[in-house]
């Protein structure tokens, strides 16, 4: 999983933004990338990807409740994270981003395609879902995923197979270079799970006109490659790319195989078919 070229310099920057104290990274130069990182994703879990991306200047921050980002007053919902990322593009003087969100940043960079399509040039959504009526991932997956005994360093190195299917079912070891932890309070977890309460894109991604590129593993136990599928398929400009083999965090367990096909389609590049 070691990279093959040089990590970009990284440097940490602290946003106030409608009153919350955000703790963002910005690195590398070029095209600007936002990231929106999976559920309890803080900025460190994007440090495998980051060197291939040194093309583009790319923007992460730790999520509202998460990391170094200041818990807000009441949970936000699908549309103000959407906003509170064109706010951070906005306080970095950065003009329309092209936009990757992966799980449940997959449902916040939807969102922020529909509702500030102005901010976003393409659109790279990895492991991820339109929320109500999807099929649902494997029990086994989600009772692993929402206990809290499974962030325990020597727990989640047992379950991680089961948790995130690909290849940590045969290298489970590789979970422990991964920054994965549940969030400091049982506060900040349900504030972040509330935006998907109620929430669903399905009814509007034929909408989201910009360039899309949806990439899914096949042993993906929490978001099923069929939702992916079923993305691909209704939004009108979007391809599908399968990883044989690839599970929940494909995006950083197999980033050597995944980040090129992002790049070449963020490049306006060709790509092999799913």
């Amino acid at each position: 999983m070691a990279p093959t070229v040089a990590a970009p310099e990284i440097t940490d920057v602290q946003l106030r933004i409608r009153g919350l104290r955000i703790h963002a990274q910005v690195s590398g130069s070029g095209e600007p990338l936002l990231l929106y990182s999976g559920i309890w994703g803080e900025v460190q879990l994007w440090r495998p990807l980051l060197p291939y991306l040194d093309q583009f200047r790319v923007i992460a921050f730790d999520p509202p409740g998460i990391g170094r980002s200041q818990l807000p007053p009441f949970p936000l919902t699908m549309r103000q994270l959407a906003k509170l990322g064109t706010s951070v593009l906005d306080e970095l003087d950065i003009g329309p981003a092209h936009v990757l969100g992966a799980s449940f940043g997959g449902a916040v960079a939807q969102q922020m395609a529909l509702s500030y399509p102005a901010h976003v040039r393409r659109l790279v959504l990895v492991s991820t879902s339109f929320g109500g009526f999807a099929v649902p991932g494997s029990p086994k997956a989600f009772w692993h995923f929402m206990h809290p005994l499974s962030y325990h360093p020597v727990r989640l190195e047992k379950v991680a197979g089961s948790m995130f299917g690909g290849r940590l079912r045969t290298e489970p070891e590789l979970v422990r270079g991964l920054h994965i932890r549940r969030p400091t309070s049982a506060v900040a977890g349900m504030y972040r799970m509330a935006p998907l309460f109620g929430w669903t894109s399905l009814p509007w991604l034929w909408a989201v006109r910009q360039p899309a590129l949806v990439i899914c593993g096949d042993d993906d136990p929490v978001t099923p490659r069929i939702n992916h599928r079923i993305i691909a398929s209704v939004m009108p400009n979007a391809q599908l790319h399968v990883v044989r083999g690839g599970g929940h965090l494909v995006l950083v367990d197999s980033v050597a195989e995944v980040a090129p096909v992002i790049t070449r389609f963020l490049t306006g590049g060709s790509r092999e078919p799913a």
